[in-house]
């Protein structure tokens, strides 16, 4: 079975990516949900967590804020750091080992920062979502009601532009309509299965 990487930056449009994928019935294992799945309640990467940032980081059923996660690791790379050192060999690692039990031609990984952690070599092709900044601007802003610093401060922790297309073994355009990003992605689907 063929492992994509997906991956792209905040705004780029992965969820609907990701959505027309699976609606051709594409297997898609997304690290944000694999996230979420591994820091349940009682975890040993909540645990960690906790350790590590303090229980002000719980919300109050127990549960990981990951909206004060978000604010703390933006505003501080080291903090940032020592988070990714306990969450992304985890996520990784259960990527993988879900990936493992699909029985299909291809599977993608959905990672938004598979650039960022160096785990472009755990998978076969890297695809990039790719949008222009302006555009990937708008986008996030508008979706995650973001002011332009915290904008600016998830950005210069994630992978330019170029970093990406860089790495990119395919890439999909998501400048211009939903109908031509479903195009694309119909079209990446009959090449994923050509190539298996």
């Amino acid at each position: 079975m063929l492992l994509i990487g997906m991956t792209g930056g905040i705004g780029s449009g992965k969820s609907t990516v990701t959505r027309f994928f699976r609606e051709l019935g594409v297997p898609v294992i997304d690290a944000d949900e694999v996230a979420r799945q591994i820091v349940q309640p009682g975890s040993d990467p909540l645990n960690e967590i906790i350790a590590a940032f303090g229980p002000d980081v719980l919300d109050r059923n127990g549960t990981l804020d990951r909206e004060r996660m978000r604010d703390i690791i933006f505003s501080d790379s080291q903090k940032r750091h020592l988070l990714e050192g306990i969450l992304h060999p985890r996520i990784i690692e259960e990527m993988r080992r879900q990936a493992s039990q699909v029985s299909a031609p291809y599977c993608i990984l959905s990672i938004p920062l598979l650039v960022e952690t160096g785990h472009t070599g755990a998978v076969d092709r890297v695809l990039v979502i790719d949008v222009p900044e302006e555009i990937q601007r708008q986008r996030a802003m508008q979706r995650d009601n973001l002011t332009a610093r915290a904008y600016r401060a998830i950005t210069l922790a994630q992978a330019s532009r170029e970093e990406r297309l860089a790495v990119a073994d395919d890439i999909i355009d998501n400048g211009g309509s939903l109908e031509d990003l479903q195009q694309q992605v119909e079209a990446m689907h009959r090449k994923y299965r050509a190539l298996t």
